[in-house]
């Protein structure tokens, strides 16, 4: 018998990583095309269990292309949908009966009697009955051949929320707070969200013959990596699949990168020690340890699997020196640069002394949440900065915020739009979406929130664009579709601007989610100014807003903040009043924004600090990025 590899001494579970989502589902639909296919030549079914939520979006859109370009046909498939929320009926806008046939089965040939989703809309006396009966009809078709999951931020399958144990079957349960704070945007706010939800146990989803479970987006990598690396237990559904016989976790590289293979490569196997990854292992050494990079000595290294580096690279004095000033040279407290100053160690060129600034915020309040205090900074010192919103935000605000804000308006004596919002909110039932005239009012609470918070920050009015591009105002959430109207939209800005810097979020986020949307438009609007002269000395500095800072190690450019700017960064990201109760918490505990803001930027700094640097109040972090053609890096 051989040696388990370094990475199978990690990962319990087979675990393929693709670059992005679109190459991981291909290789999927195309698994699943063949089987189709195989069974059809048999003259038997095939039973395909599925998810619902972002994640597999895109499997279920490439299946459907299969079927309009390829000739793929659904006509022998029996399917069987993992859960539906208890209590709403299928044609509710949020409906899981609903969201299967926007996204795969008005699109396809399968058969209406053989589409299967567990009923929502039951009396709760019945419901013990009809989980039974959803059972009993998986085991007449012959039991599920493959199964497609996603996986949430607490662990849960299905809605297998933690607790639930490896032998469950198709039940009720209840829904983890984390879990309904996640859905309170598509919701309209998380008092709206189901408490309840009628789910496929663990038990059921492990009898399946083949399980793929997916995951896209930097914000499942911790959870990705519980559940693949550590031992199964009931607070983490997901991890019980280690014993599934036949089951592998498909994930693209930003879901992938809490696995020990890509966070510490060295411990895995023998890794080429380029500058960069030096720099990530003695960091991680320090912090590790608990000293300040230059009191490593060489015991330290060889102690912690790191004694091929400092053989390679030492004596660790040297190396440690070396790191330190890698990281050193990241601070700086002039995010445009400092003019009339060497610039040969800094993260911003001098010159232009003052630069044309454009910040792009998919929706507001993204931009404040990670570069509140930076975007202060850029102003004071003369820059000429624009914020650019990319989208209304108008999805995010929750019905009463729209009727508080209507019945001011009446009470001041306004009462034109006023009237026809409160009414409409009034008559506006459980299936009903907003109409294009609320969105709108809704997308003036958005804006005004903007101002009120870039003030905060010392950017007037005359600073501020919205540009409300056409994929977010015609869809919903994940259900977005990017078109050449986004791009050009895009583009006229940047050739406007024709900016000296670009901060800009999204490149790791969901595919599905406004943020990895909007990075497309830009991404595919930048490209095409490659031959444009200003672009060659375009600086492009990516920001994070989702509540996962950068590692230090891939940190290029830390600003320091002020306990001033920490205060008026707080009042920023506070003016965004519709937005409370609306962004997903790290935890279920902390739900408000600039609580979470704040303390991730301190939680930086006193990174920062153990590694032997100055001790600031807060730090925000920001890594360049290139394009293919080469932009200046």
């Amino acid at each position: 018998m051989s040696e388990p590899s370094g990475q199978e001494l990690y990962e319990r579970i087979p675990t393929k990583v693709f670059e992005d989502a679109s190459l991981a589902v291909c290789e999927v639909a195309k698994e699943i095309a063949e089987a189709i296919r195989a069974r059809q030549a048999e003259g038997k079914s095939f039973v395909l269990g599925l998810a619902t939520g972002s994640t597999p979006v895109p499997l279920y859109r490439e299946l459907v292309r299969m079927h309009r370009e390829e000739g793929l046909s659904f006509a022998n498939v029996t399917s069987f949908n993992l859960d539906e929320y208890f209590g709403i009926e299928s044609r509710h806008p949020e409906s899981y009966h609903r969201f299967m046939r926007e996204q795969l089965f008005d699109h396809i040939d399968i058969p209406e009697a053989q589409i299967n989703i567990p009923q929502g809309a039951v009396a709760r006396e019945e419901v013990f009955e009809a989980c039974q009966a959803y059972e009993e009809k998986i085991e007449a078709c012959g039991g599920i051949d493959v199964q497609i999951l996603g996986i949430g931020r607490t662990g849960h399958i299905g809605f297998n929320e933690p607790g639930s144990g490896p032998h469950s079957r198709t039940r009720l349960v209840t829904l983890d707070r984390l879990t309904r704070l996640d859905a309170a945007r598509d919701f309209q706010g998380e008092h709206n969200v189901p408490r309840y939800a009628v789910t496929m146990g663990v038990g059921t989803i492990m009898d399946a013959r083949k399980v793929y479970l997916l995951a896209w987006g930097r914000s499942k990598a911790e959870v990705i990596k519980a559940a693949v690396e550590d031992a199964p237990v009931e607070s983490l559904p997901a991890s019980f699949l280690q014993a599934h016989s036949n089951a592998y976790f498909i994930l693209d590289t930003a879901s992938a990168s809490e696995l020990t293979r890509n966070k510490y490569p060295w411990l895995v196997g023998f890794p080429a020690w380029t500058p960069e990854l030096a720099r990530e292992s003695v960091t991680h050494l320090s912090l590790k340890l608990g000293k300040p990079l230059l009191k490593l000595v060489d015991k330290d290294y060889q102690e912690n699997g790191l004694s091929e580096l400092v053989t390679e690279q030492g004596p660790a004095y040297g190396l440690n020196i070396r790191v330190f000033n890698e990281v050193q040279h990241t601070i700086t407290g002039w995010p445009g640069g400092k003019p009339d100053a060497d610039d040969t160690y800094r993260p911003e060129r001098a010159l232009p002394a003052r630069k044309r600034v454009l910040v792009l915020s998919p929706e507001p309040q993204d931009d404040v949440l990670a570069m509140a205090a930076t975007l202060s900074r850029l102003v004071a010192h003369g820059h000429e900065v624009t914020v650019a919103y990319l989208t209304s935000g108008s999805l995010g605000v929750p019905d009463e915020e729209a009727n508080w804000a209507a019945d001011l308006m009446l009470e001041a004596g306004d009462s034109a739009i006023a009237s026809d919002v409160l009414r409409e909110l009034e008559e506006k039932g459980a299936f009903s979406e907003d109409s294009p005239r609320l969105r709108t009012f809704k997308s003036y609470l958005r804006r005004n929130e903007a101002r009120a918070s870039l003030e905060m920050c010392g950017l007037s009015k005359s600073c501020i664009r919205f540009l409300d591009l056409p994929f977010y105002e015609k869809g919903r959430y994940r259900r977005f579709e990017v078109g050449e109207e986004d791009v050009a939209a895009m583009s006229r800005l940047i050739d406007e601007i024709k900016p000296h810097q670009i901060f800009v979020t999204g490149e790791a986020a969901d595919p599905s989610s406004v943020q990895a949307k909007s990075f497309s438009v830009f991404e595919n609007a930048i490209r095409s100014f490659s031959s444009e002269p200003w672009y060659k000395d375009c600086y492009v500095w990516l920001y994070r807003s989702d509540g996962r800072e950068w590692d230090i190690h891939q940190v290029e450019m830390a600003v320091p903040c002020s306990p001033d700017e920490v205060k008026a960064k707080a009042q920023a990201i506070y003016q965004h009043r519709s937005q409370r109760s609306q962004l997903p918490s790290m935890n279920a505990d902390q739900s408000e924004a600039w609580e979470q803001a704040v303390e991730r930027n301190r939680g930086t700094a006193v990174l920062y600090d153990k590694l032997g640097l100055a001790e600031y109040e807060a730090i925000e972090c920001f890594v360049r990025w290139s394009t293919v053609e080469g932009a200046s890096k």
